[in-house]
């Protein structure tokens, strides 16, 4: 079994407009916690349907239960703000040493 690269460890959201629930396919780490919590929390709402030996789970999930949010950049006056508070601020694209 080959190592996957991160290209590869792709998260893939199947939600069509037939269907009740979406479906989760990811590799990411944090968003694999966090659905297995909620699963663990809510099993009527979201549950495991497979995982690989490479990484990955497919959880199915109540579309009620499921949102994407889009974040704005922040301003000028709201970076100097947070500057000011003592936040350390990243660029888009810029890694953190």
């Amino acid at each position: 079994m080959a190592k996957l690269s991160k290209y590869e460890k792709e998260t893939i959201i199947n939600w069509n407009e037939g269907e009740s629930q979406a479906s989760i396919y990811t590799f990411h780490a944090s968003l694999k916690r966090r659905l297995a919590e909620f699963s663990e929390k809510y099993p009527q709402l979201c549950c495991l349907v497979s995982s690989t030996p490479e990484g990955s789970v497919t959880y199915v999930i109540d579309k009620s239960r499921l949102s994407i949010r889009l974040i704005p950049p922040c301003s000028e006056e709201q970076r100097a703000a947070m500057r000011e508070r003592g936040f350390q601020l990243v660029e888009a694209g810029e890694k953190i040493a």
